[in-house]
């Protein structure tokens, strides 16, 4: 069997067996007898779909159900595989079809605003009920900052909120941007904390719906504003601009106009951060399974894609941090909870979109911990000397 020889030379460390659709079974590796891993194919087109384009089929196998676990978990076997692969790449036929269908969506792929609403509302429009299943209670939809691993996700996220406010060095009663603002906490926070004026952003008419709902609740209508419109359609003056997990929305071809809009829109003294999930090898393809189903019009950069178009605008990288296995926490707390909630997912959804939103969790979490996926927050300014010389302001 091709697959089955192409496996055991990919699984160098530990292995599982391969049960393919006739009912013959493989030994792949070395199978690990106390947490034996079991896979079953039940379409005979996986034994060639899986060698040639695994990136995309498996995926998608799992979400069908033509491929199950007899034995140990997605999250097993997923752990297993990415820490045999890494950063490197899978085989040619893998990589040729990686390289067409990304070259074909950067042509093809346009996100201008009519395309970037229709791509939010795909993903974040799904169901409010549906992410308030795993998230923490300040709704926060974007990488946690653990400062150490047994910490729970509610002080995780808190820790971001306030690390990112510390790093925006925000005064008193200045004036706030926030490019994708969710469901609005982190606006709203900003404005509880500081007595700002804050003006959060967003694309999706959930959020916009409950940031707007949950304003009013806590009587912060004089002081946060959540509009849905894109960032392209701003234009008043900011002290200070974030933006947390929107980026990786914006598109490759739209990096220049995206920091090109921030200077315009930063005053000169003014201060921005961008909080982004970004790749840690040279520029790549996007993942074709996670762009087809999960995130239509989404990338993750390498850092050299977002370096150029942040010197062509005028703007200052001030300080620049790389966030590494924060994410794979982050999202090994969000797996848990939506598998604890699988009776509430399938009384909204069906077995398919239970599978898919699992598998988009549990496959992310092992790109954070074991492959090329970290999150950079790289803070902005026009001047060299808008911020203290040292980080001593953030820690304080």
């Amino acid at each position: 069997m091709l697959l089955a020889r192409f496996l055991n030379k990919l699984f160098k460390k530990g292995g599982f067996i391969l049960e393919d659709a006739f009912g013959k079974k493989y030994i792949i590796g070395e199978p690990d007898q106390g947490n034996l891993i079991e896979i079953k194919l039940k379409e005979k087109s996986l034994h060639y779909k899986l060698f040639f384009y695994p990136d995309l089929y498996f995926g998608e196998a799992y979400t069908d159900g033509n491929l199950y676990f007899k034995s140990g978990s997605l999250t097993d076997f997923l752990y297993l595989a990415l820490e045999n692969i890494g950063r490197t790449r899978i085989n040619p036929f893998n990589n040729f079809l990686n390289k067409f269908r990304g070259s074909f969506r950067l042509l093809t792929n346009f996100n201008f605003i009519k395309k970037s609403k229709m791509n939010v509302a795909h993903h974040y429009d799904v169901s409010d009920d549906l992410y308030f299943l795993f998230l923490d209670p300040l709704k926060q939809y974007s990488c946690a900052y653990f400062k150490n691993e047994d910490e729970s996700l509610e002080q995780a996220q808190l820790n971001k909120i306030n690390h990112i406010i510390k790093k925006l060095d925000i005064k008193p009663n200045q004036k706030i941007l926030d490019i994708g603002c969710g469901w609005g906490y982190l606006a709203m926070e900003i404005a509880k904390k500081y007595n700002c004026q804050v003006t959060g952003i967003t694309l999706s008419k959930n959020q916009f719906n409950h940031a707007n709902k949950k304003i009013r609740e806590l009587h912060l209508n004089n002081q946060v504003e959540i509009k849905m419109i894109d960032y392209r359609e701003i234009n008043e003056k900011f002290d200070r601009i974030v933006s947390v997990g929107m980026f990786e929305h914006v598109g490759r071809k739209f990096y220049k106009t995206f920091f090109n809009k921030v200077y315009d829109l930063l005053n000169e003294r003014g201060v921005a951060l961008l909080h982004t999930i970004g790749s840690v090898d040279l520029p790549r393809d996007p993942q074709p399974w996670i762009t087809k189903y999960i995130f239509p019009g989404g990338y993750t950069p390498s850092l050299s894609q977002i370096a150029g178009p942040i010197e062509s605008s005028g703007l200052i990288v001030s300080d620049l941090e790389v966030l590494k296995i924060h994410y794979a926490h982050t999202l090994k707390h969000w797996k848990k909870r939506f598998l604890e909630n699988k009776e509430k997912v399938l009384q909204m959804f069906d077995d398919r979109f239970y599978r898919m939103y699992e598998f988009y969790l549990a496959s992310c979490e092992a790109a954070f911990k074991f492959g090329d996926q970290v999150v950079y927050q790289i803070q902005l300014s026009k001047e060299l000397d808008t911020t203290p010389p040292t980080r001593d302001y953030i820690y304080r």
